[in-house]
């Protein structure tokens, strides 16, 4: 991870880690290196245990808009959330979808995360890696494999949502649970296209994400 340092931290600065590309991933890395990412890719989460899909990747990319500086509060101060992407498509039904929630509750809720290729989501994997003991197993059930994430497979584009209090669930579930926001999703987004991922007690070896919803479009 050291290695790629170099790489991610100026494109965390500008807000463009989110769509890095292979190309950028590997050009730092020695042969081993090399070797060592490339079996991750070749991973397939049902050699774990896991029953998610495999979506692959798309053969070119995707047409993205930027979602726009989004305010919540951290700590008590409100400060802008990092820069988000979606399909234009996506961005435009998720706009609807929070007008509505607008007029019926008086808040919505931001994206968190959106679109994530599937070179920043192989980092994304080994940098969680170490927190879960090195278990691929384990770290799988909380950050998708490249070509498993809904984050980077417009088609079935995913989005992590916060709210204004910066409640977005990642370490407490049953937070987020609460929230009127995600009451009003459950009786609603399915209007808007919008399907809860991860619910509770789900088949696909992965934790409950009340945050995380992907978007299928009615084509």
């Amino acid at each position: 991870m050291r290695t790629l340092d170099p790489v991610i931290a100026p494109k965390k600065q500008d807000g463009t880690a989110i769509l890095l590309t292979w190309d950028e991933l590997y050009a730092p890395l020695t042969p081993g290196q090399r070797s060592f990412l490339d079996a991750f890719r070749a991973l397939k989460a049902e050699t774990l245990g896991a029953t998610s899909h495999y979506f692959g990747e798309l053969p070119s990319p995707p047409t993205l808009a930027p979602v726009g500086a989004e305010p919540v509060l951290k700590e008590g101060v409100s400060a802008p959330l990092e820069p988000q992407y979606l399909p234009v498509d996506v961005l435009k039904v998720y706009r609807r979808m929070m007008a509505a929630m607008e007029a019926d509750l008086g808040r919505r809720l931001f994206v968190e995360s959106g679109y994530r290729s599937p070179a920043y989501q192989l980092y994304l994997f080994l940098f969680y890696l170490p927190k879960h003991d090195y278990s691929i197993t384990e770290t799988n059930r909380f950050v998708a494999l490249p070509g498993h994430s809904e984050h980077g497979y417009p088609p079935r584009q995913a989005i992590d949502f916060i709210n204004h209090d910066g409640i977005s669930g990642e370490d407490h579930p049953e937070a987020f649970e609460t929230l009127p926001e995600y009451h009003w999703l459950l009786d609603h987004a399915k209007e808007y296209g919008f399907v809860l991922s991860y619910p509770r007690d789900n088949p696909h070896h992965t934790s409950f994400e009340p945050w995380h919803w992907h978007y299928e479009s009615p084509s």
